[in-house]
Protein backbone atom coordinates (compact mmCIF):
# COMPACT_ATOMS: atom_id res chain seq x y z
CA UNK A 1 0.00 0.00 0.00
CA UNK A 2 1.32 3.50 -1.06
CA UNK A 3 -1.42 5.58 0.65
CA UNK A 4 -4.85 6.63 0.60
CA UNK A 5 -5.76 9.33 -1.71
CA UNK A 6 -9.18 11.02 -1.55
CA UNK A 7 -10.68 8.67 -3.71
CA UNK A 8 -9.11 4.96 -4.19
CA UNK A 9 -6.29 3.16 -2.10
CA UNK A 10 -2.95 3.40 -3.77
CA UNK A 11 -1.00 0.19 -4.33
CA UNK A 12 2.13 -0.04 -6.54
CA UNK A 13 0.44 -1.33 -9.78
CA UNK A 14 -2.90 0.13 -9.19
CA UNK A 15 -5.62 2.08 -7.08
CA UNK A 16 -8.40 0.45 -5.86
CA UNK A 17 -11.81 2.52 -5.44
CA UNK A 18 -14.52 1.08 -3.70
CA UNK A 19 -18.08 1.51 -4.26
CA UNK A 20 -20.67 0.30 -1.54
CA UNK A 21 -23.76 -1.31 -2.11
CA UNK A 22 -26.61 -1.33 0.17
CA UNK A 23 -28.25 -4.79 0.29
CA UNK A 24 -32.14 -5.13 -0.99
CA UNK A 25 -34.23 -7.22 1.96
CA UNK A 26 -34.37 -10.30 -0.48
CA UNK A 27 -36.39 -12.24 2.62
CA UNK A 28 -39.32 -9.77 1.57
CA UNK A 29 -39.15 -10.00 -2.49
CA UNK A 30 -41.32 -11.81 -4.68
CA UNK A 31 -39.23 -14.39 -6.94
CA UNK A 32 -39.68 -12.30 -10.19
CA UNK A 33 -37.98 -9.34 -8.06
CA UNK A 34 -35.17 -11.33 -6.95
CA UNK A 35 -34.63 -12.89 -10.48
CA UNK A 36 -34.97 -8.68 -11.84
CA UNK A 37 -32.33 -7.61 -9.07
CA UNK A 38 -30.33 -10.37 -9.50
CA UNK A 39 -30.11 -9.88 -13.86
CA UNK A 40 -29.27 -6.00 -13.15
CA UNK A 41 -26.09 -6.32 -11.02
CA UNK A 42 -25.15 -9.12 -13.70
CA UNK A 43 -26.06 -6.57 -16.31
CA UNK A 44 -24.03 -4.39 -14.36
CA UNK A 45 -21.39 -6.52 -13.49
CA UNK A 46 -20.30 -7.76 -16.85
CA UNK A 47 -19.94 -4.49 -18.31
CA UNK A 48 -17.00 -3.89 -16.26
CA UNK A 49 -13.50 -5.15 -15.98
CA UNK A 50 -11.10 -5.05 -13.40
CA UNK A 51 -13.72 -5.02 -10.90
CA UNK A 52 -13.77 -7.32 -7.47
CA UNK A 53 -16.70 -8.07 -5.07
CA UNK A 54 -15.98 -8.29 -1.26
CA UNK A 55 -18.34 -8.76 1.65
CA UNK A 56 -16.74 -7.48 5.24
CA UNK A 57 -18.09 -6.75 8.33
CA UNK A 58 -18.82 -2.84 8.74
CA UNK A 59 -18.22 -3.38 12.70
CA UNK A 60 -15.80 -5.03 15.15
CA UNK A 61 -15.81 -8.25 16.19
CA UNK A 62 -15.86 -9.49 19.59
CA UNK A 63 -15.15 -13.02 19.23
CA UNK A 64 -11.74 -12.38 20.95
CA UNK A 65 -12.89 -10.57 24.04
CA UNK A 66 -15.36 -12.97 24.34
CA UNK A 67 -12.79 -15.59 24.61
CA UNK A 68 -10.95 -14.09 26.83
CA UNK A 69 -13.79 -13.33 29.29
CA UNK A 70 -14.36 -17.14 29.06
CA UNK A 71 -10.78 -17.92 29.96
CA UNK A 72 -10.76 -15.62 32.89
CA UNK A 73 -14.02 -16.81 34.39
CA UNK A 74 -13.07 -20.55 34.11
CA UNK A 75 -10.15 -19.90 36.47
CA UNK A 76 -11.58 -17.30 39.32
CA UNK A 77 -12.39 -18.54 41.99
CA UNK A 78 -14.91 -16.17 43.60
CA UNK A 79 -18.29 -16.59 42.50
CA UNK A 80 -18.99 -12.76 42.49
CA UNK A 81 -16.44 -11.70 39.88
CA UNK A 82 -17.09 -15.05 37.93
CA UNK A 83 -20.76 -13.66 37.89
CA UNK A 84 -19.88 -9.88 36.47
CA UNK A 85 -17.17 -11.95 33.79
CA UNK A 86 -20.50 -13.70 32.99
CA UNK A 87 -22.20 -10.58 32.57
CA UNK A 88 -19.80 -9.60 30.51
CA UNK A 89 -20.28 -11.93 28.45
CA UNK A 90 -23.72 -11.64 27.73
CA UNK A 91 -23.39 -8.25 27.43
CA UNK A 92 -21.43 -8.80 24.02
CA UNK A 93 -23.54 -11.25 23.09
CA UNK A 94 -26.46 -8.68 23.08
CA UNK A 95 -24.07 -6.16 21.04
CA UNK A 96 -23.24 -8.72 18.24
CA UNK A 97 -26.62 -9.55 18.07
CA UNK A 98 -27.41 -6.35 17.33
CA UNK A 99 -24.44 -6.06 15.03
CA UNK A 100 -25.30 -9.22 13.28
CA UNK A 101 -26.01 -8.01 9.89
CA UNK A 102 -23.95 -5.39 9.84
CA UNK A 103 -22.25 -6.44 6.66
CA UNK A 104 -21.29 -4.04 3.83
CA UNK A 105 -21.02 -5.30 0.44
CA UNK A 106 -18.57 -3.38 -2.06
CA UNK A 107 -17.58 -3.16 -5.20
CA UNK A 108 -13.67 -2.67 -5.95
CA UNK A 109 -12.42 -0.99 -9.55
CA UNK A 110 -9.02 -1.23 -10.09
CA UNK A 111 -7.68 1.52 -11.96
CA UNK A 112 -4.46 1.26 -13.80
CA UNK A 113 -2.85 3.53 -16.24
CA UNK A 114 -5.28 6.10 -16.46
CA UNK A 115 -5.53 10.05 -16.47
CA UNK A 116 -7.18 12.03 -13.85
CA UNK A 117 -9.69 13.00 -16.40
CA UNK A 118 -10.60 9.74 -17.86
CA UNK A 119 -10.49 8.03 -13.94
CA UNK A 120 -13.33 10.60 -12.69
CA UNK A 121 -15.51 10.00 -15.88
CA UNK A 122 -14.86 6.26 -15.59
CA UNK A 123 -15.89 6.01 -11.98
CA UNK A 124 -19.02 8.42 -12.24
CA UNK A 125 -19.95 6.44 -15.17
CA UNK A 126 -19.82 3.38 -12.68
CA UNK A 127 -21.98 4.63 -9.78
CA UNK A 128 -24.25 6.11 -12.47
CA UNK A 129 -25.06 2.36 -13.69
CA UNK A 130 -25.15 1.14 -10.42
CA UNK A 131 -28.17 3.86 -9.31
CA UNK A 132 -29.87 3.45 -12.71
CA UNK A 133 -30.23 -0.30 -12.42
CA UNK A 134 -31.74 -0.03 -8.72
CA UNK A 135 -29.16 -0.26 -6.76
CA UNK A 136 -27.97 2.01 -3.94
CA UNK A 137 -24.29 2.56 -4.23
CA UNK A 138 -21.82 5.30 -2.69
CA UNK A 139 -18.16 5.85 -3.65
CA UNK A 140 -15.65 5.74 -1.02
CA UNK A 141 -13.75 8.93 0.27
CA UNK A 142 -10.86 8.96 1.70
CA UNK A 143 -12.20 8.78 5.98
CA UNK A 144 -14.66 6.02 4.33
CA UNK A 145 -11.63 3.88 3.42
CA UNK A 146 -9.77 4.15 6.36
CA UNK A 147 -12.73 3.63 8.67
CA UNK A 148 -12.57 0.00 6.19
CA UNK A 149 -9.05 -0.75 7.19
CA UNK A 150 -9.23 0.10 10.58
CA UNK A 151 -12.15 -2.04 10.59
CA UNK A 152 -10.11 -4.73 8.35
CA UNK A 153 -7.02 -4.87 10.32
CA UNK A 154 -8.03 -3.74 13.92
CA UNK A 155 -11.53 -4.83 14.46
CA UNK A 156 -11.86 -0.88 15.16
CA UNK A 157 -14.85 1.33 14.08
CA UNK A 158 -15.87 3.13 16.82
CA UNK A 159 -12.78 5.98 16.57
CA UNK A 160 -14.81 9.64 15.39
CA UNK A 161 -11.96 10.55 13.12
CA UNK A 162 -8.81 8.43 12.08
CA UNK A 163 -5.06 9.96 11.87
CA UNK A 164 -3.31 10.39 8.69
CA UNK A 165 -0.32 9.67 10.48
CA UNK A 166 0.61 7.84 14.05
CA UNK A 167 0.20 11.21 16.59
CA UNK A 168 -1.38 13.35 13.84
CA UNK A 169 -3.82 14.61 16.76
CA UNK A 170 -1.00 16.13 19.00
CA UNK A 171 0.61 17.90 15.95
CA UNK A 172 -2.87 19.38 15.13
CA UNK A 173 -4.36 19.81 18.47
Amino acid sequence: MEGITDYSLKTASSEAVFFSIKPSNISVMSEASLSAKIYSLMNVLKGLTEIEILCVNSRESFEGNKNHLKILSQKEENIAVRKLLEQDMKHLDQIQALTATAREFLLIVRIRGMKDKEIFAHLNRIEKTLNENGFSAKRYDKEDIKTLLAVYFEQNSVTEKFENYDGERYLNG
